[in-house]
């Protein structure tokens, strides 16, 4: 299961982390997000020790959103060190957001 983000855990689990961070800016009415939610819980599973799945819920956390200038959802970051590395607009395929964490492991 994916690790809900917010501005409280951001600088610990998203800035601090040793690890990638892939982040999924989402809101519970866009059908995208919805679709692509299984996808990033799945992720979560399989590269968990190796990379950190995060979820934004940009209603609750527009401080975030704006941080990251997300204009449409689902937004989906990859982070190293704290800095942007990838970034992905709209549902992409499992396969497609694997390779992207793949090169920053």
């Amino acid at each position: 299961m994916a690790v809900t983000i917010t501005a409280d855990n951001f600088e610990e689990l998203v800035l601090k982390s040793d690890k990638p961070v892939l982040l999924d800016f989402w809101a519970v009415w866009c059908g995208p997000c919805r679709m692509v939610a299984p996808t990033i819980d799945k992720l979560a599973e399989e590269y968990e020790g190796k990379a950190i799945v995060g979820k934004v819920n940009v209603d609750e956390e527009s401080e975030l959103a704006e941080k990251f200038k997300v204009m449409s959802i689902p937004s989906l970051f990859v982070l190293k060190n704290g800095q942007v590395v990838e970034r992905m607009i709209g549902a992409r395929p499992q396969q497609e957001l694997a390779s992207a964490l793949d090169k920053h492991i």
